[in-house]
């Protein structure tokens, strides 16, 4: 870490401090723990698990204290809709729905646009608030999904990969703010999480809300908005011991203008890899006014930027276990490999000690990436039970890949194949959505109905490589060398699409509710492609259109108090094919259909203080391509999916928290029948565990002689996976364990105008456990290791 980036974050720090001592002493607060209890004086962050999106009361409609006691939102027949993509959501708050172990009073905007709390919802649904992203140490958005139930990710500091209900990669969607913009393995953007207010997980087939590639589920990335109210602050700096740093500030509330409340947040960070000479780098911005211009009308506009810049890690290869000899490491792979790249035959393979830290990357390899948002819309309440809300946006990205992608043994030769690779991305969209949601009486009965419009249009630029140069170098002790030649060709791709939507629920009693809604999404896709002289290729250009409809039914019925049992049936679509973007002439043009069957239930119990959900499914995927050893796609038939899920989580006392969940899935291949003979049907999609479970708890220690302290400690472990469809190399469970201490400060002199300082501690992998956390299909040959044992300090302060 440069003296440069020392000085910057400690500098960032001070300047806060510094900056915000002229803040007026009205506008500091002493927030109060979740659960009511008055705060001791020197118990400065209250252990407040998750935060949950407040509802805004109709105009003219706010409850007393006495009937918010009694109720957290108005009836369901006058209640509106909590804020959804189409509009800015209302900045959360444990102040208007309290806080429950698993956040299901929380109102999730990837779920449905019907303005329902988790609990109402006839889906699993898990939201994770900015104070559990920050007490988990959750630093990315990669670290973010890791404490979900039954969700994976790669570790590496390159393509963000996820992976859901036995689907990965584009078979997740990741949303931001609501807003789907393409393809997961390509547009998912690693970033710092501190600008985000929460991030939600919808599982299972999603299309009605986030279109097209919802197969397995939506990772929805909300950024913090404005509230009303005093102006509260934050920020933080923190390290660890292989120089990575990370810094932030951000800033909210009412300003001296009626009406207008603002949000603005900035973080820094400087990650750097457990590989030689890898890192990224990443500036977020982003910032929003909001402004009520009366009781009844809400406009707001919204920006952000992130400036990425990284030294990616492209993996580590898979090598016999005969040439690596005594340096074989057990533990991490297993099985016997044929290279997809060169054609040897390694035999048993290992991944070998000497190469840990090893970066087969050119040294001007780098991956930068550029992104840019505008959104602005309105949401007027045109009565007490009709309202409407429009979101216009432009989404911009500049990205660029520019490295050594293949490092695949050569068992003739005993050194290591490499071949670059090169792309460039110039990413542009537009688009609108708008809705109205109208509550009513239906023959009597409370009904909900929203209907929404949705429309986009995609300019997609790629110059690509034309010539991939390659080398091969030693297993170690090598010059990394340079790219070589470049070569370019040009792919380009413009997309529009128009949705419309429909949302319903009927309460056929106060306990029993039918949920439901259907999505018709017309798209199309024009093509082109140029070979490196500029010449059109052949089959080029090319147009195709589509015509999905998808849907979801179900149920909510809380039988006790407390206790809704639900179930549901859902569809979704998305290319069969690799993506919308890259589609070729000769690939399968149509669509992967796929449909689910899930039924559960949820619980909130002993006075809200514990918590537990359970959930059972089955999905199947239709008319799948997939990559078989490599990146040639070969039509894989079906996938079909089972498993289930628990989450549970409580608070025995006011100083002690426990939480958990258990993922079981079954995910298998049928029909996959190779065109040279043979069958993978039976076998299981890639970086697909049979099992997930995480575990955490922690303890708060009151004791007035001395400072607050809370301990504690989170579990994760991950079954066995395979790296490709061929299911011959497997990558082995892994357990790893986190350790974290808080120390909350009481005022001093160098603080002063701090209402809250934390000292965070944290160690990462503290058995410091070598495992291989990600496979990617397209580079068969190599794997991605997960980080070792890592030491962690931060200091956070709120103003």
């Amino acid at each position: 870490m440069s003296v440069r980036d020392v000085w910057g974050s400690i500098s960032l720090a001070g300047l806060l401090v510094a900056g915000w001592s002229a803040v007026p002493a009205a506008y500091a607060q002493q927030t109060s723990p979740p659960d009511g209890r008055q705060a001791a004086a020197d118990t400065l962050l209250p252990d407040v698990t998750v935060d949950s999106p407040r509802q805004r009361p109709a105009a003219g409609r706010a409850p007393s204290s006495t009937q918010a006691a009694r109720r957290t939102t108005p009836p369901a027949s006058r209640r509106m809709a909590a804020p959804t993509p189409a509009a800015a959501p209302t900045r959360p708050s444990s102040n208007t729905a309290a806080t429950t172990p698993l956040n299901s009073n929380a109102t999730p905007a990837s779920g449905s646009r019907l303005g329902l709390n988790v609990r109402e919802l006839p889906v699993s649904i898990e939201v994770v608030g900015a104070e559990t992203l920050r007490e988990q140490g959750y630093h990315t958005t990669v670290d973010a999904v890791k404490g979900a139930a039954g969700v994976s990710a790669g570790d590496a500091p390159n393509d963000v990969g996820f992976a859901m209900r036995g689907f990965q990669g584009n078979q997740v969607n990741v949303l931001y703010n609501g807003i789907n913009i393409g393809p997961t393995g390509f547009t998912a953007l690693t970033m710092e999480t501190f600008n985000l207010d929460r991030v939600e997980f919808l599982k299972g087939p999603s299309s009605l809300i986030s279109g097209q590639g919802a197969v397995g589920g939506t990772v929805n990335f909300v950024t913090k908005t404005p509230h009303t109210g005093p102006i509260e602050s934050e920020a933080f700096v923190g390290f660890d011991q292989r120089g990575t740093f990370r810094s932030g500030f951000g800033s909210g509330g009412s300003t001296t203008v009626k009406g207008l409340d603002y949000r603005f947040d900035i973080s820094r960070t400087r990650e750097v890899g457990f590989i030689d000479d890898t890192e990224f780098k990443n500036i977020h911005v982003s910032g929003q006014l909001d402004y009520r211009l009366s009781d009844s009308f809400k406009t707001f506009f919204a920006a952000e930027f992130k400036d990425y810049k990284a030294k990616p890690y492209e993996g580590t290869p898979l090598v016999p276990v005969t040439f690596s000899g005594a340096n074989a490491t057990s533990g991490i792979v297993s099985g016997t490999k044929v290279s997809a790249y060169n054609g040897t035959d390694l035999g048993a393979v290992t991944i070998d000690g000497r190469t840990l830290s090893t970066n087969y990357n050119v040294v001007d390899g780098h991956k930068t990436i550029k992104e840019s948002w505008v959104r602005s819309g309105f949401e007027w309440d045109l009565s007490n039970d009709i309202r409407l809300r429009s979101q216009v946006y432009n989404y911009n990205a500049s990205r660029d890949w520019y490295n050594n992608e293949v490092s695949a043994f050569n068992a003739t030769t005993n050194t290591v194949d490499r071949e670059r690779f090169f792309v460039h991305h110039n990413h542009n969209m537009v688009g609108n959505t708008t809705d109205l949601t109208w509550n009513a009486n239906l023959f009597g009965l409370a009904n909900r109905l929203v209907t929404a419009v949705e429309s986009s249009h995609t300019d997609f630029t790629r110059p690509g490589a034309a010539i991939f140069p390659g080398d091969s170098v030693p297993l170690t002790g090598f010059d990394r060398g340079v790219y070589g030649p470049l070569g370019t060709q040009l792919q380009t791709a413009t997309i529009d699409s128009v949705a419309l939507n429909l949302e319903d629920r009927l309460k056929l009693t106060n306990n029993f509710a039918l949920v439901g809604g259907l999505r018709y999404n017309p798209f199309s896709l024009d093509r082109n492609s140029i070979d490196k002289n500029g010449v059109v290729k052949s089959s080029f250009p090319y147009s195709k259109s589509w015509q999905p409809v998808t849907g979801r039914i179900g149920y909510t019925w809380e039988a006790l108090p407390g206790t809704t049992f639900y179930s549901q049936y859902a569809t979704a679509t998305d290319i069969s094919a690799d993506s919308i973007f890259l589609l070729s002439p000769t690939q399968n043009l149509t669509l992967s259909d796929s449909r689910s069957y899930e039924t559960g239930v949820k619980q909130l119990a002993w006075n809200g203080r514990a918590e537990w959900t359970f959930s059972a499914f089955d999905i199947e995927r239709n008319n799948v391509y997939s990559a078989q050893a490599g990146q040639q796609l070969n039509l894989a038939g079906k996938v079909k999916s089972q498993g289930i899920e628990v989450a549970a989580a409580v608070r025995p006392t006011p100083e002690s928290r426990l939480w958990g969940n258990v993922a079981y899935v079954r995910a298998r291949y049928a029909d996959y029948d190779l065109a040279g003979g043979g069958s993978f049907s039976g076998n299981t999609p890639p970086n697909i565990p049979a099992v997930i479970v995480n575990g955490g708890g922690s303890y708060r220690f009151l004791n007035p002689g001395w400072w607050p302290v809370e301990l504690g400690f989170s579990v994760r472990h991950v079954g066995d996976r395979w790296s490709t469809d061929a299911n011959t190399v497997k990558l082995l469970a892994y357990t790893t364990a986190d350790l974290f201490a808080f120390v909350d400060l009481p005022r001093v002199p160098l603080f002063a105008t701090a209402t809250s300082t934390r000292l965070a501690f944290r160690v990462r992998n503290v058995a410091d456990k070598r495992y291989a956390a990600w496979s990617d299909p397209f580079y068969p040959d190599q794997i991605f290791l997960g980080a070792p044992r890592t030491y962690e300090v931060e200091a956070s302060f709120k103003f």
